[in-house]
């Protein structure tokens, strides 16, 4: 065969078939799901010594970071007092020397025994007037002598050195010489853009002769992953748009109407843009398929009812679904309050016209009360219903279903959304969806993740909200000065939340525990209040009750765990205490703080942590004293966590973007885009069997209807 080797090809020969690939290697491989020739030339190196340019030690900075290369002249190991581990190593290259420290690492010592070479990453300091780099990222290099030496992601668990795997690639990268690499890129958007050809950016990357060749080489096969994620979203989308019937609402009805002037309070800006968006939507025949995202806070169940009630007003039915009883509570107690007095046209009726049903539906209802609303759902004399996954359950039918809003969307699967979606309607058509969500989404993420989706953004908050102050405590003394804060502000008549990562006691994890708190907390610093106790393992009665007490008011202290993190409003509450703060994510602690500030009190949320921290919480716990904004903390959590795997849970075990980074390629996100764009509304995919072909060997092991139902 003469034709170019295309991925789809690579990707079914068995890594086995290259020459120096035993059983150990082959099974080491495995395990860095190094599978297929594809899989190998797509296992990039993470960095490079350029040996033409490269940072000796007699040239370290003290406070900056640095790659140097050094060989392990001596090792010791010791325990310290705390039973901690200390590895002591003095690394020299002919230059210079320095002292490499790792903390409770007790295998570096075997691992980096004397005499071994290694490339060692991390900040210089200073420690009695002696350099020293502090548990830097280490890679055994070996003795390479080449100009650029690559290095790649290593796994002990592998027992494969660098140069070994660097080695295998070459071998690959050989054997796909005679055919070449094909390059399904169209002509014009290569030219464009000035994008290398593939079979070059392979070889580039791998085995380059000079540090631009690398940049040149990932620039194009960052944009070779981009591309495939926006044509696969873009064409899945054109089929839904050709292939399903939605419903052509009045957008401006009498109902409306009466939502909007009974709104005591002015609409934000970003409020009436994004009502806009959804009503011009709503207005077409193509179903809607839209994500709302806001901050906390932001007023996104205001945009959602009004949707909902569009849907009403022509004869349909809204369907709200949120992740737990206690937010689908709440938004039933919200929504009734907002449509409350509000009637819609009734023939059957004696005055023609009754007022607009809300039910809520969770399966905490009894089993006659569901037996009702089943039978009144199908009738369509309920209008709207919310509640959890007791929604998408057997017996469940609407007479028609217009409108589907998913509230915290991504806690849902995408087999439950669509359920809910397809079982709301008798007839052929596509009910509109609205998923939302207070984790607020990158730009460039928003339009890679949900590239299928319209996208709309509140990013005001309503007037009134009071701004949240965020301090990090650590030590006896500022916690002592935190709990009395604490007893202040319940003292003034507020409340507070002391949020905690575990239920009980883990022997494993050293976080705190919400019981372990509670009888701390209620036999010590907090005797004299009223502390109540809320975990996911009590009973949606007890649940509520504790919720209930602390909404009026007779608790003043609640600990809980997570349960909270959604929905939850209490205007009262000006305290939040999270323990073992290093403990969560970014995004989880930015909802948890959202639960205060949510009245007219100033409001504080305290980040307590052990003093033992590591360097990655301490940059997320910082961005969140540093700022409020949602949006900018979301930069920061892509920044720190990096990305993965876009359309779902890596099921062909092959990442989307290895290479790509939404932060820091967001230009060439847009720029994917408008090429997939193009190729789509040109058909281009019709008149290219290499491009076809690429858009199906990336759908492969993926949930075809991934984006569809989503």
């Amino acid at each position: 065969m003469s034709q170019p080797l295309s991925l789809a090809e690579l990707d079914s020969i068995p890594v086995d078939r290259l020459r120096g690939v035993g059983s150990k290697t082959k099974a080491g491989l495995a395990v860095l799901e190094v599978k297929t020739v594809a899989d190998l030339l797509t296992y990039y190196p993470r960095r490079y010594v350029d040996r033409t340019n490269q940072t000796s030690l007699a040239d370290l900075m003290v406070g900056e970071e640095a790659l140097v290369l050094g060989t392990v002249e001596r090792v010791e190991s010791r325990r310290m007092r705390n039973r901690r581990t200390l590895v002591s190593l003095r690394v020299s290259d002919g230059t210079g020397s320095m002292n490499v420290t790792f903390f409770n690492q007790p295998w570096r010592a075997k691992q980096l025994c004397e005499g071994t070479t290694a490339a060692f990453f991390g900040k210089v300091d200073l420690y009695r007037n002696r350099r020293q780099m502090t548990s830097p990222v280490v890679d055994l290099v070996g003795n390479q002598t080449g100009r650029i030496v690559p290095i790649y992601p290593q796994s002990e668990k592998a027992g494969l050195m660098t140069w070994e795997i660097a080695g295998l690639v070459e071998e690959a990268l050989r054997r796909c010489e005679q055919r070449g690499i094909e390059d399904p890129i169209p002509t014009g958007a290569r030219r464009q853009y000035g994008l290398i050809d593939r079979h070059v950016a392979f070889g580039s990357i791998h085995v380059p002769e000079t540090m631009p060749d690398v940049y040149r080489a990932r620039t194009r096969l960052v944009f070779d992953e981009l591309f495939r994620v926006q044509l696969t979203l873009l064409e899945r989308k054109r089929e839904l748009e050709l292939h399903t019937r939605g419903i052509e609402h009045v957008v401006d009805g009498q109902l409306v109407e009466l939502f909007e002037q009974s709104i005591p309070f002015d609409l934000t800006g970003a409020q009436r843009r994004t009502i806009s968006e959804i009503s011009a939507d709503l207005s077409q025949s193509a179903p809607m398929h839209r994500l709302l995202q806001g901050d906390v806070g932001a007023g996104k169940t205001l945009v959602a009812v009004h949707a909902l009630l569009v849907a009403v007003q022509g004869g349909h039915q809204g369907a709200l679904m949120a992740p737990t009883e206690v937010l689908a509570e709440q938004h039933a107690a919200g929504v009734s309050a907002l449509v409350g007095g509000m009637s819609i046209a009734d023939s059957a009726t004696l005055m023609g016209e009754r007022p607009v049903r809300v039910e809520l539906l969770t399966n905490k209802v009894k089993v006659a009360e569901r037996r009702r609303i089943d039978t009144q759902l199908a009738s369509g004399e309920v209008d709207v219903v919310i509640g959890t996954h007791a929604l998408i359950q057997d017996g469940v039918e609407f007479d028609s279903l217009g409108m589907v809003v998913v509230d915290e969307q991504h806690r849902f699967g995408v087999e439950q959304r669509s359920k809910l979606r397809d079982s709301g309607r008798r007839d052929a058509l596509t009910p509109d969806v609205l998923v939302m969500t207070a984790t607020p989404i990158p730009r460039t993420a928003a339009m890679t993740v949900y590239g299928d989706l319209d996208v709309s953004i509140l990013d005001e908050l309503p007037p009134g909200r009071t701004p949240i102050e965020t301090e990090l405590v650590a030590g006896e003394d500022p916690v002592a000065a935190m709990w009395q804060r604490v007893l202040d502000e319940v003292e003034d008549g507020r409340q507070a939340y002391v949020v905690c990562p575990l239920i009980e006691e883990s022997e494993k994890l050293d976080a705190a525990s919400a019981e372990q708190t509670f009888e701390h907390l209620t036999s010590g610093v907090l005797s004299g209040v009223n502390v109540g106790l809320l975990h996911g393992r009590m009973s949606s009665v007890d649940k509520e009750g504790v919720m209930a007490e602390f909404r009026s008011g007779v608790l003043d202290v609640l600990v809980a765990t997570t349960v909270i993190e959604v929905g939850v409003d209490v205007a009262n509450a000006t305290i939040m205490v999270i323990e073992s703060a290093d403990r969560f994510g970014i995004a989880q602690l930015h909802q948890l703080r959202g639960r205060v500030g949510r009245g007219s009190h100033a409001s504080t949320c305290f980040l307590v942590v052990d003093d033992e921290e590591t360097a990655d919480s301490n940059a997320r716990l910082e961005a969140l004293v540093r700022t409020t904004d949602g949006f900018e903390l979301a930069e920061v959590d892509l920044e720190l966590r990096g990305e993965g795997t876009i359309f779902n849970d890596r099921q062909s075990g092959r990442n989307d973007l290895k290479l790509a980074s939404l932060r820091r390629d967001r230009d060439w996100v847009a720029r994917a885009r408008e090429v997939a764009a193009q190729v789509v509304d040109e058909r281009q995919i019709d008149k290219s069997e290499s491009l076809r072909r690429e858009l199906e060997w990336f759908a492969t092991g993926r949930d075809d209807d991934f984006i569809l139902k989503s």
